[in-house]
């Protein structure tokens, strides 16, 4: 089963932190997702674990 994209239609970017304000992704991750294999999809998720645990 192919990993699901975190994007919820909230897009913009944290100036302060360069992360999505939606999903808490990099405009990195976002660009890269699309062509990125599930390993490396699921890595991002687990980052985005953290970092909604940091901004709390």
């Amino acid at each position: 089963m192919a990993v699901e994209s975190p994007c919820n239609q909230v897009c913009q970017i944290d100036p302060a932190s360069g992360y999505c304000r939606g999903c808490l992704r990099t405009i990195e991750e976002i660009i890269d997702w699309p062509t990125a294999d599930d390993a490396w999809k699921r890595g991002v998720l687990d980052r985005l674990k953290r970092r909604s645990v940091r901004r709390g």
